[in-house]
């Protein structure tokens, strides 16, 4: 299984590899541009992700909108299954999660900092971790 960091501080990306490189091939870009165009060259390789953790506030495409987009590439092109995406951020905004769960689709939502056996449960929801 592959997986995609999306996230624009250094240290995050570091911790997040470290939680997923036993169970995943991953990846890691620094914006929301950058993951569009990672999950374009993906699914152009036949090797797609089966899971994306994205940052909402980063610089040039948030990941909001870095989301929406994806979804919106989903739907154009008949991609199935959906990749599972896992928003993270700092900020404790419920308008925020709404607008990730309702408007983009999102798997799931944690907050920072990222907790191993948090990213571990959500894994376990998403079936993408067995017991």
């Amino acid at each position: 299984m592959r997986a995609l960091i999306v996230e624009d501080e250094f240290l995050s990306r570091k911790v997040l590899k470290s939680f997923l490189m036993t169970l995943f091939e991953v990846e890691i870009v620094v914006n929301g541009r950058e993951a569009i165009e990672a999950f374009r060259l993906a699914h152009r390789e036949k090797q797609p992700y089966s899971l994306i953790l994205m940052d909402i506030m980063m610089p040039e495409v948030d990941g909001i909108e870095a989301l929406r987009r994806i979804r919106e590439m989903e739907d154009k092109e008949g991609l199935a299954p959906k990749v599972k995406v896992i928003m993270t951020t700092a900020l404790d905004d419920p308008q925020t999660v709404m607008k990730s769960f309702y408007d983009g689709e999102a798997s799931a939502y944690i907050v920072k900092p990222v907790v191993k056996e948090k990213l571990y449960k959500e894994l376990e929801k998403l079936n993408l971790l067995s017991k």
